[in-house]
């Protein structure tokens, strides 16, 4: 919701600040003084096109700021996504526009296109009037109301279809692909055909390399191993007296000792001297084993060399390599056009096609049910604000193809008496369309948060009972999201939880707006003066209580 609205040098206002509240708040004022600014202000606030015509007479420069409450998680993240941040739950945006025409905007502390602010602005409000913005103004947003406003009966049949349409979209791509195979998709294939090959032929296995370099440093360097081989085994087992002998004799020695301490050492020392024997023996086998074969040297280094060379060649290791071959196994097999891959997946896309479109089916029948319960309930809205003479009515067609929502074209359409229905922003004026659309949203609301909603000539050509229905909705409606209504009409306005007041003076060539908040006391003097031109007269003033007091 909308907390603060502040503008400075803006047409007529030269600076006000207005302190909004959640609920219903309704802007009075006479013609001309200033009311439209307002608007104008917001409208900068959202994107809209920077005009240096607005900036006021003698300033240099207008100003706008907005101040928005926001829990939307999903929001938020766009903000964070555009540089701004978002402090307390409140987001603050700013505007200002020199008198040469430059445009400065600000998101969350963060410079940022007018163009990011507009993205956002379907998020934080909407704009019902004659020459402003519709939430339901695109195709697919009507679409996407009435899903919404189904509820579980179009989800249920929108989720079925989902799981369709993404099953034959892959079984599609990758027949596509099979079958428009180019050039460069069939070099491909004999890559992966002449790699595969290559690669069963060779069958390296997990950290084959590491194994052969060791083999080859024995096999290359048999000398100096046996070397310093023999030359161990020498020291312990073949010398006068061996190593193996001496460390026998100090165990003994030790272990004959009736002293305790030189026991446990002479044991210490027996487990060493075995140890040594072990070793010893392994000496003696490695020795009996180790001898040069140029063959099996000269083998190994030829295998070490292609196995190098393949890692080379495709720029990765070798257990990666192994890895790697299931994915280009199953890439072989996707581009590999063969006509019986060709027509299993036919086949496939096929049986998926006749399953998307029985789920098709029963998400438009699924739709065209809700709408005519749409159609019902805003029609009976439209009774009530003396709009019988308007018809409503939503239009569920064929696409003629599948899309990623469906296969419907939904229309909200608009007919007057005697007329064929038309598009919704073209079958009706700017007043008219202003109470349409309120009770569309009224249909629309139910549990679902919207942004804040700003109606601007919702009532043109109002009057009598329809005003008092006209106001009574927009409260009912403020019950579900902040409601800003700009109305001359003090039936309307008798029903706002909060009025504020814009005023003109005129002191010579100057014009001055401001804006204020009224109390109870002095929304009775303005509702007198909408009721009667006169905000002392007493009639009006006891009129006016009336109103307030009818709700």
């Amino acid at each position: 919701m909308i907390e603060a609205i502040g503008i400075r040098n803006l047409g007529v206002i030269e600076s006000a600040q207005l302190e909004l509240q959640p609920g219903f708040t309704a802007l009075t004022g006479e013609t001309g003084a200033g009311k439209t600014m307002v608007l104008n202000a917001l409208s900068l606030l959202l994107g809209g096109r920077a005009d240096s015509s607005a900036v006021r007479t003698g300033a240099q420069q207008l100003f706008v700021e907005g101040a928005w409450r926001i829990s939307d998680a999903e929001l938020k993240s766009t903000v964070e996504e555009l540089g701004g941040e978002i402090e307390d739950g409140t987001l603050l945006v700013n505007r200002s526009v020199t008198s040469d025409g430059r445009s400065r905007a600000v998101l969350g502390g963060a410079q940022t296109p007018a163009g990011a602010l507009a993205d956002l602005a379907a998020k934080l409000v909407t704009v019902h009037g004659q020459s402003d913005q519709l939430r339901l103004r695109s195709i697919a947003a009507q679409r996407d109301a009435l899903d919404e406003f189904a509820g579980e009966s179009v989800l249920s049949s929108k989720q079925a279809y989902a799981m369709s349409f993404a099953a034959f979209k892959e079984i599609q791509a990758r027949l596509e692909r099979l079958q428009s195979a180019a050039s460069s998709d069939q070099r491909r294939v004999s890559e992966l055909r002449e790699l595969l090959i290559e690669l069963d032929r060779l069958s390296p296995s997990r950290g084959e390399l590491q194994d052969i370099e060791e083999r080859i440093n024995r096999l290359a360097n048999v000398e100096s191993l046996r070397i310093s081989a023999a030359t161990s085994h020498g020291a312990l087992a073949e010398s006068e007296p061996s190593a193996l002998e001496l460390l026998g004799i100090a165990a003994r020695s030790l272990e004959t000792s009736t002293d305790a301490e030189l026991r446990e050492l002479g044991t210490r020392l027996r487990a060493v001297t075995a140890n040594a024997s072990e070793i010893s023996a392994e000496l003696a086998s490695f020795l009996i084993d180790l001898e040069a074969d140029p063959a099996q040297l000269e083998q190994l280094q030829l295998r070490k060399a292609a196995l190098v060379q393949l890692e080379r060649r495709l720029g990765m290791e070798l257990d990666q390599i192994i890895d790697a071959v299931p994915t280009w196994q199953a890439e072989l097999l996707d581009l590999d056009s063969s006509d019986e891959q060709l027509e299993k997946l036919e086949i496939q896309l096929e049986a998926t096609l006749s399953q998307l479109s029985l789920a098709a089916s029963k998400l438009s029948q699924a739709r065209a049910a809700a709408a005519e319960d749409l159609v019902l309930r805003v029609s009976k809205e439209l009774a009530d604000l003396a709009m019988q003479g308007n018809r409503f009515s939503v239009s569920v067609t064929a696409l003629g193809e599948f899309e990623a929502s469906g296969n419907d074209r939904v229309e909200f359409l608009l007919a007057n008496a005697g007329s064929e229905p038309r598009p919704l922003a073209k079958g009706a004026s700017g007043g008219e369309l202003s109470r349409i659309m309120l009770a569309i949203e009224l249909v629309l609301a139910g549990d679902h948060p919207m942004p804040t909603m700003i109606f601007d000539e919702v009532d043109a050509g109002v009057g009598g009972q329809a005003a008092v229905e006209l106001g009574r909705r927009l409260r009912r409606l403020s019950e579900k999201t902040q409601v800003i209504v700009v109305t001359h009409l003090p039936q309307v306005a008798a029903f706002a939880h909060q009025q504020i007041q814009v005023s003109k003076e005129i002191s010579g060539e100057i014009t001055k707006s401001s804006i204020q908040l009224l109390s109870k006391m002095e929304r009775r003097r303005e509702l007198a003066r909408m009721l009667s031109g006169n905000p002392d007269s007493e009639v009006a003033l006891k009129h006016a209580e009336e109103l307030l007091n009818s709700h």
